[in-house]
């Protein structure tokens, strides 16, 4: 869902690059973080081994370039914004557009910031459809940034509302729907998310990933989710995944499925990866696949969930 909509807004921002930017920049501008401070992500190794890629890696690697990728775009965005002169000022709020992408989009944005008294930025990227002749605009992603002294070890948090996202651009947010919320903190290194939308059968589904990474770029990541997984039946069930790597890559994801459909019976499952990103051991409860490899390649030993709630 984020990815679907942060390239229209990107889109919108781009268009103020005819503007002339200037050295003189909104304080506001030190507080949003630039591309290579959000910029945490799984490492790669420097080689690739043809081979049986480990499909929990594979899902790792998948969730956190989603989620990080996500919010690192949402942060870019608002940080090329604001390092162009706002369009106007009153008091301590600073406004940036109204713009849009040109004469085909069904929208334009503006981005509001407002300065506070503990020194933080309360930011607003809000949108209007073209088509709606009151002029209101709506908020689609709002949050506040924290800077920092070193510059770019701030930390702040940001909603998307994909439902408004879809109130004001139908064409490029006919699917979405939901609210993301999200907090993060440059200088530990960690995101953490919460997700609340519907599937295709308009069920609710509830999900909360979170992320962390060490200054040797070794890291963990925990994604969770309530919601009908549609095997065996249509009951919701609670699964979780948590991954941990080492920073040449190895690493291990344990998972666990629970409830709905499946009753008071826990299903685990654990694999292990080298440094090349192949299996090296898999292991289940439900005997879905068979025992393969040795845990003794493991870079975590022992299986490591988050408890039950």
């Amino acid at each position: 869902m984020m990815s679907r909509f942060v390239p229209t807004a990107l889109a919108a921002t781009l268009f103020a690059g005819c503007i002339q930017k200037t050295n003189d920049l909104h304080p506001a501008a030190k507080a949003i973080p630039t591309s290579d401070q959000v910029s945490i992500h799984l490492p790669d190794s420097a080689t690739r081994t043809i081979g049986q890629l480990a499909p929990w890696y594979v899902a790792t690697r998948d969730v956190t370039r989603t989620f990080n990728g996500g919010t690192a775009w949402v942060l870019i965005v608002v940080h090329a914004i604001v390092q162009l002169p706002p369009t106007s000022e009153s008091g301590e709020t600073a406004t940036w557009g109204p713009w849009d992408d040109g004469p085909l989009a069904p929208a334009e944005y503006k981005l509001v910031v407002t300065a506070l008294a503990d020194g933080s930025y309360d930011w607003s990227l809000d949108g209007h459809r073209k088509s709606d002749t009151s002029g209101h605009f709506i908020s689609v992603i709002n949050g506040n940034a924290v800077p920092s002294v070193p510059e770019g070890q701030g930390s702040g948090r940001f909603t998307i509302d994909f439902d408004n996202a879809k109130i004001v651009n139908p064409v490029d947010g006919a699917n979405d729907k939901g609210v993301i919320d999200v907090a993060y903190d440059l200088a530990a290194r960690t995101l953490d998310m919460q997700i609340s939308t519907t599937n295709d059968q308009g069920q609710p589904v509830d999900a909360h990933y979170t992320y962390q990474e060490e200054a040797d770029r070794s890291g963990n990541m925990t994604f969770s989710m309530h919601g009908d997984t549609n095997d065996p039946g249509p009951a919701a069930e609670d699964g979780v995944i948590r991954s941990r790597w080492l920073n040449d890559g190895s690493g291990r994801a344990d998972i666990r499925l629970s409830g709905g459909d499946l009753g008071s019976a826990n299903v685990t499952a654990s694999e292990c990866w080298d440094v090349n990103f192949l299996e090296s051991y898999y292991t289940d409860s439900a005997n879905f696949l068979p025992t393969a490899g040795d845990v003794a390649t493991c870079s975590f030993a022992d299986q490591d969930l988050p408890p039950q709630s």
